[in-house]
C-alpha cells in the first residue's frame, strides 16, 4: 500500500493564499485529505502556514501538482511517498 503526502510551507499567507487555493481547487479531485495549520486566530494570525495533503491518482499528475505549487511565490512543496508492506 502506497500513500502520497505533500507538505506545503506558505511563507506569506495573506499574499499567497488566493493563488494556493486556485491551484488546489484545480486539482481537487486528487486531494483525498487536506489539513491547514497556522498559528494565531482572528486578527492575530501569523504569515506562515502549513498545508498537508494526501493525494490519489496518477504519478505524473502528482508531480505536476507539486511543480505548480513550487512555482508560486512564497510556497515550498515537498512530496513524500510512504509504503507499507
Amino acid at each position: 500500500m502506497k500513500e502520497t503526502i505533500v507538505a506545503l510551507l506558505v511563507s506569506h499567507r495573506n499574499q499567497a493564499a488566493v493563488n494556493v487555493q486556485k491551484v488546489l481547487t484545480g486539482w481537487g479531485c486528487m486531494i483525498k485529505t487536506r489539513l491547514g495549520i497556522h498559528e494565531g486566530t482572528m486578527e492575530d494570525c501569523t504569515e506562515r502556514g502549513i498545508i498537508i495533503l494526501s493525494l490519489v491518482g496518477e504519478e505524473q499528475k502528482k508531480e505536476e501538482l507539486v511543480r505548480k505549487l513550487n512555482a508560486l511565490d512564497g510556497v515550498t512543496a515537498k512530496r513524500v511517498d510512504l509504503t507499507l508492506d
